[in-house]
């Protein structure tokens, strides 16, 4: 590795010696070379340090006392030398070609902020055991540019996170131009990064699967928390920037309201599974009156309070 590197790749870490071993391999074994890897460890509890630190010289490790994982992706860039920059979740897996691909896109798209690709759900069978990286055969996927998803897709970014974090590549210079995580959220912060770099940078995806999004019971994203933060962080965005991309693409506000109202009906959801009616009665009512046509979700309130409860 260079002093400058064209590449650096951040890796927040929280107590995770079962996996970033398979992860760091992941980006070492990347056909393109020119990488500093940065592990920022959040101050774990386990073996992480020891595992991080056995790569030696390969991979730079940073600590920090437990702050959350956006000030630890936010310590990362700081750090980071690279003319772009990855920020990578601790579990998961980059397949050899990822930043190539990636690098070629940026290389020829200078006026992209951010390069990502489409990724794949990573599930482990019934003793947890996840298949090897090897078993999925990523060349029958498609190869070149998803043109929708690809451009000014703001408005996209209005429906869903599209985006997954261990999937983008993001030119240093977005940070300065867009700040970088809010430490004030404890979840949806990727969101949020990515609707401030749509605002101001257009962003190519590749259609072919480079990263493997591991899926397992200690995900933030499966926890019932007590805000709603995706409605909360999408309601805020259309009221600063409106319902439209820079080209002019836009969604309209049925559909947008429509979206909010399904957010809504899923936190519900999540709550009912847990036991917490307060927080499912009032999702599920806001859920209605924000899309009152969907008469399904309003009967869920009398199903709730009669003992019904989602299977999952």
């Amino acid at each position: 590795m260079t002093m400058n590197p064209t590449v650096s790749v951040v890796i927040p870490t929280y107590n995770c010696e079962a996996y970033i071993a398979e992860t760091i391999d992941s980006i070492l074994n990347q056909t393109f070379k020119d990488v500093e890897v940065i592990v920022v460890d959040d101050g774990s509890t386990d073996r992480t340090r020891e595992v991080v630190a056995s790569y030696g010289a390969s991979v730079r490790l940073l600590s920090q006392s437990n702050s959350g994982v956006c000030a630890a992706r936010n310590y990362g860039i700081r750090e980071a030398a690279g003319r772009y920059i990855c920020l990578m979740d601790h579990d998961d897996y980059w397949f050899p070609e990822k930043l190539a691909l990636q690098l070629e896109q940026m290389f020829s798209h200078p006026d992209a902020g951010l390069v990502y690709s489409t990724f794949i759900w990573w599930h482990s069978d019934d003793e947890g055991v996840f298949p090897d990286p090897e078993s999925f055969d990523i060349e029958e996927m498609p190869g070149g540019i998803d043109e929708e998803f690809s451009g000014w897709i703001y408005h996209l970014l209005l429906l869903d996170c599209w985006i997954l974090t261990s999937a983008a590549l993001i030119r240093a210079e977005v940070f300065d131009k867009c700040g970088a995580y809010d430490e004030s959220l404890p979840y949806s912060e990727d969101w949020d990064l990515w609707l401030r770099i749509s605002r101001e940078y257009p962003v190519i995806k590749l259609n072919k699967g480079l990263t493997l999004y591991r899926q397992h019971p200690e995900q933030g994203n499966r926890l019932a928390r007590e805000i709603d933060y995706r409605t909360m962080l999408l309601r805020d965005a259309a009221a600063r920037w409106g319902l439209c991309s820079r080209d002019g693409r836009c969604i309209s506000r049925q559909r947008f309201m429509q979206n909010i109202a399904r957010y809504h009906m899923e936190f519900g959801l999540k709550h009912l599974a847990s036991n917490n009616l307060k927080y499912a009665m009032r999702s599920l009512w806001k859920a209605w009156l924000n899309h009152p046509a969907n008469l399904k979700t309003l009967a869920y309130v009398p199903a709730g309070l009669l003992g019904w409860r989602p299977k999952w």
